[in-house]
This record gives structure tokens, C-alpha cells and sequence, in this order.
């Protein structure tokens, strides 16, 4: 089915879905800032993501081991950055995920990383495949980070509960 329409075509379309799925990540996160974190919140992200692992299911996005290694690798030590600017802070008795000024900036600079890394890589691999990779490269990215974020969260919440008076 995808073999029919032109690499380069295909390539310009997924280009234009990133930035909008970019724009749409900068939007949710702003918004969630302004209302209570939760665990749910927390770990829904990833498991509604982790639909997209059906796409393996079509040989057309099948990847190689090295490059499910790479991918993940990859997304991990994107997934750092991520983590560093992602703190909560206790607000009114609640827990809230900080606003943090240069969370955009590395939002759209990992855009545009992964951008300019799908036209250099779209040369010599298949679209499909390279699909593939950036679904595991942003899988590998999302999991450690919501992984770090449950666990600060834990730990904020712990502390607020033991504060409470009994």
C-alpha cells in the first residue's frame, strides 16, 4: 500500500504530522501544568503510545535489532533532557508538574533533531523502516522519562502525605 506513494512525498507528510504532534505535546504540557498531577497522568501517556507497537505488524515497518538498539539508545539519552527539566512542586496541597521555561525550547530542538535526522536517514533507509525506528526512539524516550516522573511524583507525595497532620 505505502510502496505506491513516492519517498519523498511520504517523507514531507510525516515531517508536517511531527511538527504538528510537536506543537500539540507543547499545548498539552502547558496545559497540564495548570491543573494537579496525578499518577494516571502520569503513566497513561505511555501505555496509549504503546499502541503504535502494532505498526510491526506490516512488514513495510519492520526495523533490523541494531537499529531497535540505536532507536532506543537513542531515545534514551534523549530522554535525559526530558527528565531534567520535568519537576514538580507542591502547590495548595497538591502536587503540579513546574513550568519550566526551556522545556519548549528542547521540545522543538528534539524536533528538529529528529527532523533533520529523518531527511539525512531517509536516504539510505526505507521509509517504513525509518517510521519504525523514531516510533521506538519516541517510545524509548517517553518510558524512561514518565518512569522518572512516577517516581518523583512518589516521592513528593509521600513527603506531603507525612507532613499532613494525623
Amino acid at each position: 500500500m505505502f510502496e505506491m506513494i513516492p519517498p519523498e512525498l511520504l517523507l514531507v507528510v510525516t515531517s508536517i504530522g511531527a511538527v504538528f504532534m510537536g506543537i500539540f505535546v507543547m499545548v498539552m504540557r502547558t496545559k497540564s501544568a495548570k491543573k494537579p498531577a496525578s499518577v494516571k497522568k502520569i503513566v497513561l501517556p505511555p501505555l496509549f503510545m504503546s499502541t503504535g507497537a502494532l505498526m510491526f505488524i506490516f512488514p513495510f515497518f519492520r526495523v533490523h535489532p541494531m537499529q531497535i538498539f540505536e532507536a532506543l539508545v537513542v531515545g534514551m539519552i534523549f530522554s535525559t533532557v526530558l527528565i531534567w527539566t520535568s519537576k514538580f512542586e507542591i502547590r495548595d496541597g497538591d502536587i503540579y508538574l513546574k513550568q519550566s521555561k526551556a522545556f519548549v525550547f528542547i521540545l522543538i530542538g528534539l524536533l528538529v533533531v529528529r527532523l533533520v535526522g529523518k531527511a539525512v536517514l531517509s536516504t539510505s533507509v526505507d521509509i517504513g523502516e525509518l517510521g519504525g525506528m523514531f516510533w521506538i526512539l519516541a517510545f524509548g524516550m517517553i518510558v524512561p522519562w514518565r518512569i522518572a516522573m512516577y517516581i518523583q511524583y512518589k516521592k513528593l507525595a509521600d513527603k506531603t502525605k507525612s507532613a499532613v497532620p494525623s
